[in-house]
């Protein structure tokens, strides 16, 4: 196990990387160091080519409160320029989160206010308690929910942005749920049980496949269907079905046993 300052990183025998924000004194909040922490363990979960699932949770009451408060104060006192610096990090841990080649899932327990709400919607799977709430809250504190915005506009859309990130008001589990922001929404007592076999499911699929899934969703969503598109996605299935996972698998699936994967395949 690693154990950093504001977070734990593990990684188990099936190649799942855990990873838990660890500040329950200031509920899961997270300053400069916890991006950095975060920062640094993203970075391996994406060059280790053994890691195939994260999961992501936060230790405690409370998934996460968003941003410190008290960091937020005293970056405040700092030049535009240094504030500029500090920001790039965050929407950096955004960014990387939202773009690695491995299936992310999220479990959510408690709050998960501001800033936590991008985290959630960078990760391709959430799963909630029953209990949870939900606050886009950058503006009650005269602030904008400006890097995590793209994220979380494209999970619940320009219309339902409106609504929350201008007022601010807290969300329950259903609601969350119903904006796309939450997939399953679980008693307590079943959250593991379905995260286990969520996780077995995509470590049970190709590698490959995956991450050039990751990526087709990716440009789907950001290019208009067009001629251009349609070659894209020709192309992409003509490589998979001549990739060596691909014929693997096709081969695995008439054989009717479980295909063996290799990363260096």
């Amino acid at each position: 196990m690693t154990e950093l300052n504001t977070i734990q990183f593990t990684v188990d025998t099936k190649g799942v990387a855990h990873l838990t924000l660890d500040r329950q004194h200031k509920s899961n909040a997270f300053d400069d160091a916890m991006i950095a922490d975060l920062l640094n363990a993203l970075h391996r979960v994406g060059n280790d080519k053994n890691i195939r699932c994260l999961v992501l949770r936060g230790n405690g009451k409370h998934f996460s409160a968003g941003a410190d408060l008290a960091w937020m104060k005293s970056m405040a006192n700092k030049s535009q320029n240094e504030n500029l610096q500090d920001a790039q990090k965050l929407a950096e841990l955004m960014t990387r989160l939202d773009t690695l080649t491995i299936p992310t899932v999220a479990v959510v327990q408690g709050s998960a206010f501001g800033g936590a709400l991008g985290l959630l919607c960078c990760c391709d799977v959430v799963v909630a308690h029953a209990d949870c709430r939900f606050c886009l809250s950058e503006v009650k504190l005269g602030l904008v929910p400006a890097t995590i915005g793209p994220y979380v506009i494209r999970t619940i859309g320009a219309r339902y942005a409106r609504r929350y990130m201008l007022s601010a008001e807290v969300m329950g589990a259903p609601q969350a749920l119903e904006l796309g922001i939450v997939h399953e929404v679980l008693l307590g007592s079943k959250i593991d049980p379905f995260v286990d076999t969520l996780v077995d499911k995509f470590v049970a699929n190709s590698p490959n496949a995956i991450a050039n899934t990751k990526a087709l969703i990716q440009y789907c969503h950001n290019h208009p269907i067009n001629p251009l598109l349609i070659d894209f996605t020709s192309q992409v299935i003509a490589d998979a079905r001549t990739s060596s996972q691909g014929q693997k698998g096709l081969q695995a699936f008439f054989d009717k046993v479980p295909p063996i994967w290799k990363e260096e395949e």
